[in-house]
């Protein structure tokens, strides 16, 4: 087991757990109204990140997760390429979105909501996302897992990704808000 001991003035004050992200048990997904009619689904294939917690049941851990922008996947080629451009995330500029919590509390049962500071194209936010912990087990090799279900809904606005088309109809190329869905396993560092 990975374990951090702070000590201050030679006294023992906590200890801390480290779990890393399981990418081929984890899928990162958004969805966005497209036309006003229709959602298109993409998801990020590229993505790190670890858990840092005091206690078994995840409450006040610290979470640090980024996606590599240059993964984004729509099935689309030409889309995603568009997506990579300036015009939206601007992939060569700022190859990374990044997350960094500042607090998860407990709800009730295993609902918890997850607070941090979301980066997108160099643009920072407070974000909430509402979590679901799946629970933990060992898998055939001994190594335990955490699960976890995260979602919520950002305004792509707010983070500069503000390229906006109008057909001649005068329908909406693309919606502002988008949902994220993150299943994400962890595994505990031993």
């Amino acid at each position: 087991m990975f374990i951090i001991v702070k000590h201050i003035n030679n006294h023992k004050i906590m200890a801390t757990t480290k779990w890393v992200i399981d990418p081929m048990h984890s899928e990162v997904q958004f969805k966005i109204k497209h036309l006003v009619i229709s959602t298109v689904t993409g998801s990020f294939r590229k993505f790190d990140g670890e858990v840092i917690t005091e206690s078994d049941d995840f409450q006040d851990s610290e979470i640090d997760f980024s996606l590599d922008v240059d993964s984004i996947d729509t099935t689309q080629e030409a889309r995603d390429q568009h997506l990579k451009s300036a015009e939206f995330f601007d992939a060569e500029q700022f190859p990374k979105i990044s997350f960094k919590s500042t607090s998860l509390k407990k709800v009730s049962g295993e609902e918890y909501k997850l607070n941090g500071d979301l980066t997108i194209k160099g643009v920072t936010k407070p974000v909430t996302l509402d979590v679901e912990f799946g629970g933990s087990a060992a898998d055939f090799y001994g190594q335990t897992k955490a699960g976890f279900a995260i979602t919520g809904k950002i305004n792509r606005k707010e983070f500069g990704l503000t390229w906006d088309g109008v057909t001649e109809a005068g329908s909406i190329v693309v919606g502002e808000d988008v949902k994220l869905i993150i299943n994400a396993q962890f595994t505990k560092q031993a």
